[in-house]
């Protein structure tokens, strides 16, 4: 059984060729809770993965991570300790392709302190991968589930998935996610999920951290983050009138109706004013509020 680790990260920036990937980033990941990491293009998402597991060194500041057999806190970078209780498993792949499936398998079982056997073959048999073919055989889709069973088969304390199953077609998506709360359920421990399909996992997700241009725009319990929006529809001037005063986050008018979306808390009294201007309130999806939050960019 293992322990969920607690992640931190103070004032944590990394730069390529001098532009900030990451720009003084502080937040906290909570130990048990399955994360949203989410982020248009560019936003940093890879590269905070990426240093939460030790692939990379901040050019300033620390990530700390904590909990479980670990202790106290500490810096992941060049500590097999700590790398060994975390697992990234990027889209890119990062496997040895020259070697079969099983061969990846037995490397995994090795390096891993909380591998489970079971649940690997378990997987492999789900998701039909060949244990007898070499990594670079298998279709994007398979390379993909293999990263899948990899994930959750090493049953780290901190399990990273940064889009690696994007390849993946939709049933065997919803099979990964399945699968992502059945173990989570048996084996708490703590997941971050960086993604782009935020409607698909949004079910899933309890806390979301969302980041643009490297710098974190909110972290926020997903019931929370989803309270803060809502859609105000009526005639065009009882809805400015209302919406006055909050942040607008988008604005459609057909003839003398209008629907505006809002970011801010609505309290008993809001609402009953709102339904005495004759108005309808509608919540706002975590998808559409992703993309309210980091605005229109190519």
């Amino acid at each position: 059984m293992t322990t969920a680790l607690t992640v931190r990260t103070e004032n944590l920036s990394v730069r390529f060729a001098g532009v900030p990937a990451l720009d003084r980033l502080d937040l906290r990941l909570a130990p048990g809770k399955i994360h949203g990491l989410l982020g248009r293009n560019g936003s940093g998402k890879s590269t905070l993965a990426a240093v939460l597991a030790g692939f990379c060194r901040p050019d300033e500041g620390r990530v700390l991570i904590e909990g479980g057999d670990l202790g106290t806190a500490q810096e992941p970078y060049e500590n097999a300790v700590v790398t060994s209780r975390v697992c990234l498993i990027r889209e890119s792949g990062d496997r040895p392709d020259a070697v079969q499936v099983k061969q990846a398998i037995g490397l995994a079982a090795a390096l891993r302190p909380y591998w489970d056997a079971d649940l690997a073959g378990d997987l492999l048999d789900r998701f039909e991968v060949p244990l007898n073919k070499k990594i670079q055989k298998l279709s994007r889709g398979k390379k993909s589930a293999l990263g899948v069973v990899l994930g959750l088969a090493s049953r780290a304390p901190l399990t990273i998935f940064d889009e690696s199953y994007l390849g993946m077609d939709v049933p065997s998506r919803n099979l990964f996610y399945d699968a992502l709360l059945a173990d989570y359920t048996e084996v708490p421990r703590t997941f971050v999920l960086s993604t782009h399909l935020v409607s698909e996992v949004s079910a899933m997700l309890e806390e979301v951290v969302i980041l643009d241009n490297g710098r974190l725009v909110t972290q926020s319990p997903v019931d929370s983050l989803r309270g803060r929006g809502a859609s105000i529809v009526g005639p065009a001037a009882a809805v400015d009138k209302f919406t006055a005063g909050f942040t607008v986050l988008a604005e459609e008018r057909l003839g003398g109706t209008k629907s505006t979306t809002i970011l801010g808390d609505l309290d008993p009294a809001l609402l009953a004013q709102a339904t005495a201007a004759g108005l309808e309130i509608g919540p706002v999806g975590l998808q559409d509020l992703f993309v309210h939050l980091t605005g229109a960019r190519s």
